[in-house]
């Protein structure tokens, strides 16, 4: 196959599904082409088709779904073959084998009751002629190149037993395993801190120019994208609406969906929780469905504006004054939560994982602290061992000065509506029987919060709204939603309870930038109505200083290093801080000229030793 011949040659695709309120049509007559060696890579907001156009080329849409058009793919086995029209057995043979895919969703994605490594070890086992002595050899293999801690534990562990940046390693190492011609990858960082994003995008594009490998990138994350893919192509409405190569794209962009969705990613430069820009502010869209770029409004205060501003501006210095003399809402000291290693035919423990060892902080009223760090450090442990949804070792935790850990089981029940948690897997954290409105309504009535049914009907349609759904929406099951919008939905229960403390482990990372700058927007007016104050537990960095008073970074179950953002990225004092912000992908028009300009020098380099 010639180095001009596509490897994927996708025409006119369209999918469209049955549904009650009549055809959805989710994928509108799409047409690219992906080449051997090249890096494309699909964006656009959750619901514009990134994902169903991906499942669509590999036959793993619903069944109640219509698929039409034609994608020719370039088998070494089949030869040039439709993959719309291949039969199952067919199918099998390319899958997994010469086409990969690392799916969005490890959680779901892993089988709960094989080993990580069984389940790696069965694609070897099914394409390649080898012993299963040989396969786990190769697994472990692929386990060390993505970087995974003790290999030999992660093969023997199961799906519930690691980390969800863990899960999303062995997904990508299930999708290398057997060396594809081409890997579709549907956002295969979003679970992954920077550092570990970093090895992944490496390790993809090593292997892409290894194997001449050609990948097909489906992300939110616009500075994975300037740093991995050599073109873009920008879906809206399932529609491509502007395509071309990163550089231009990224400089120069054409289309006002484009420009919007540039303009609302924070990056290290934007300034800390100033309210950031949605596409809705960039674009409008007329009653035929026509685009238009929307002008920006020049605003001029009037002396009334003035007056209020500064009322606001010494209302607001009284404010942090009197919350300064306030004692802490919060106070960590000295937490530890240690797992024991249990081995052999009576389980007996021969060890510890120290997940948190000797932590200790205090939280404001009205504060934000982030707590950053890669996948492990033991961020997610800590948050739900100050909620109690995990024991601890040793230390203590106190919620207004109240000991949570000594709280009785009904103490405690009482106490959970002030402090909340949006957790990081929006698939598991809602209830599949129970509709979006249940699901919000639910922890209402528990509490007898807003008096009457009516009341919280009313509470529960304003929370939709507030995080960007339609009030319909309410009568719809979770499995009806995107991952993004279920994340919303989780944040809309989660605000339900008017809660003091809210603990956000990476309740934006499955969010597209411009929901993503919704939810960071109503988070910060939140915090600026009614007072609340945050844990934000993030891997994103520039999110982390956009919304952070305080940044503490956390490496094997210990903070390392804290302070203000401002100081923290401009004079980061412990290694494993600078580590982490060299990592951050291009944010800034210069980091992707620069990205991009490593790129062309890398292929260029190919291309002179293939010749």
């Amino acid at each position: 196959m010639s180095i001009l011949t596509p490897i994927l040659q996708v025409t006119d695709l369209g999918t469209t599904f049955s549904t009650r309120q009549g055809i959805v049509r989710a994928v509108n007559q799409v047409s690219f082409a992906v080449y051997p060696g090249e890096a494309v890579a699909i964006v656009g907001e959750s619901g514009s088709g990134k994902s169903v156009t991906a499942l669509s080329l590999m036959q793993l849409i619903d069944t109640n779904a219509q698929v039409s058009g034609k994608a020719i793919f370039e088998s070494a086995r089949l030869g040039a073959v439709d993959l719309l029209q291949l039969k199952e057995k067919q199918l099998q043979q390319v899958r997994g084998n010469e086409m990969g895919m690392i799916f969005q969703d490890p959680m779901s994605s892993l089988n709960p009751v094989y080993t990580c490594g069984q389940q790696v070890a069965e694609v070897l086992l099914w394409h390649r002629k080898i012993s299963k002595k040989e396969a786990k050899e190769r697994v472990l293999q692929l386990f060390e190149q993505a970087r995974l801690p003790r290999p030999e534990q992660i093969y023997n562990s199961y799906p519930h037993q690691i980390s969800g940046g863990q899960k999303q390693r062995v997904m990508i190492a299930m999708a290398m395993a057997c060396e594809p011609a081409i890997l579709i990858a549907d956002e295969p960082t979003t679970a992954l801190d920077v550092t570990v994003q970093a090895r992944m995008l490496s390790l993809i594009d090593e292997l892409r120019v290894k194997q001449n490998m050609a990948v097909l990138l489906i992300s939110h994350d616009l500075g994975v994208v300037a740093e991995i893919a050599d073109r873009v192509l920008v879906m809206y409405k399932g529609r491509i609406v502007e395509q071309g190569k990163v550089l231009d794209i990224f400089t120069n962009p054409q289309h006002p969906y484009t420009k919007g969705l540039l303009a609302c990613r924070p990056t290290l430069s934007t300034k800390s929780q100033a309210k950031l820009p949605t596409v809705a502010d960039c674009m409008e869209e007329d009653e035929q469905g026509i685009v238009q770029e929307k002008k920006p409004q020049v605003y001029e205060p009037s002396l009334v504006d003035v007056v209020n501003a500064y009322v606001g501006t010494v209302s607001g210095i009284k404010q942090q004054r009197y919350n300064s003399q306030k004692p802490p809402l919060l106070q960590v000291q000295d937490l530890q939560v240690y797992f024991p290693i249990k081995k052999g035919i009576f389980s007996r423990t021969t060890g510890h994982v120290k997940a948190v060892d000797g932590v200790s902080f205090e939280l404001k009223h009205a504060q934000t602290i982030a707590l950053v760090g890669e996948s492990g450090s033991g961020k997610t442990t800590l948050g739900r061992a100050i909620l109690r949804l995990l024991e601890t070792t040793a230390g203590s935790v106190l919620f207004e000065g109240m000991d949570i850990a000594g709280m009785d089981a009904e103490t405690l029940r009482k106490s959970r509506r002030h402090f909340q948690m949006i957790f990081q897997d929006p698939y598991t954290s809602l209830n599949p029987m129970h509709t979006v409105g249940e699901a919000i309504l639910e922890p209402m009535r528990v509490h007898k919060l807003y008096g009457s049914d009516k009341e919280r009907r009313s509470k529960m349609l304003e929370l939709l709204e507030k995080v960007g759904l339609k009030a319909e929406y309410a009568q719809r099951y979770p499995q009806a939603f995107s991952g993004g919008q279920r994340q919303r939905i989780a944040i809309a229960r989660a605000l339900a309870l008017q809660p003091k403390l809210l603990i956000c482990d990476e309740s934006v990372s499955a969010l597209d930038v411009s929901v993503q700058a919704q939810v960071l927007n109503l988070l910060n007016e939140l915090r600026r109505d009614f007072n609340m104050t945050y844990i934000f537990i993030t891997h994103d960095l520039a999110v982390a200083k956009h919304m952070a008073d305080r940044i503490l970074v956390m490496h094997k179950g210990r903070i390392v290093e804290q302070g203000i953002p401002a100081q923290l990225f401009q004079n980061p004092q412990h290694d494993y801080t600078r580590s982490l912000l060299q990592a951050i992908p291009a944010g800034d028009p210069e980091s992707i000229v620069m990205a991009q300009e490593k790129r062309m020098i890398l292929k260029t380099g190919i291309a002179l030793h293939q010749d």
